[in-house]
């Protein structure tokens, strides 16, 4: 990588960190077993259908069980749930031990997240070193809570905007 290259990347990155994205965790079911890992590249795509987009990363163990299952689960966490955010971003089988969760549409929903959808797969998008999962959305579910959010490497929530009267 060239000085360039790599002072390009490091701008891009604080660019990014800048943004604030939701925090979701993908999951899948793989032989009666619960799998995911945490997101912040998640975003609606379309109302008709209802479409969201994800990106994993081309190299991760989820991705090939979603190539496999052709289904995804987004659980949309909330302003509480960020030790879930942390857990479900590290290496490993063990994510969903003493987390609750259940079977929503064949997939992992985990509990007291205030979002929920069940997807099946229409198409993987190669980018970089991500790949975008386009999904349409089979079941949803909401409930009350402020959502996660991510922005500047920490986690916190969205604030209402207060507008002086006039």
């Amino acid at each position: 990588m060239t000085a360039a290259t790599a002072a390009l990347t490091d701008t891009f990155r604080e660019v990014m960190a800048s943004v604030c994205t939701p925090v979701s965790v993908v999951t899948v079911m793989v032989d009666g077993r619960p799998h995911g890992t945490t997101v912040s590249a998640f975003a609606s795509l379309s109302l008709r259908p209802p479409m969201v987009l994800v990106s994993l990363d081309a190299g991760s163990d989820l991705l090939a069980m979603v190539r496999e299952t052709e289904r995804f689960g987004v659980n949309i966490l909330g302003s509480d749930q960020s030790p879930l955010a942390m857990g479900f971003a590290r290496k490993g089988s063990t994510k969903f031990d003493g987390v609750p969760w259940t079977v929503r549409h064949g997939l992992p929903r985990i509990g007291r997240a205030p979002g929920w959808l069940a997807c099946d797969v229409q198409t993987f998008v190669n980018g970089g070193d991500h790949v975008v999962l386009l999904g349409s959305v089979v079941d949803a579910e909401v409930a009350d809570g402020m959502p996660l959010t991510y922005h500047a490497r920490t986690f916190g929530t969205h604030t209402a905007a207060r507008h002086p009267e006039p």
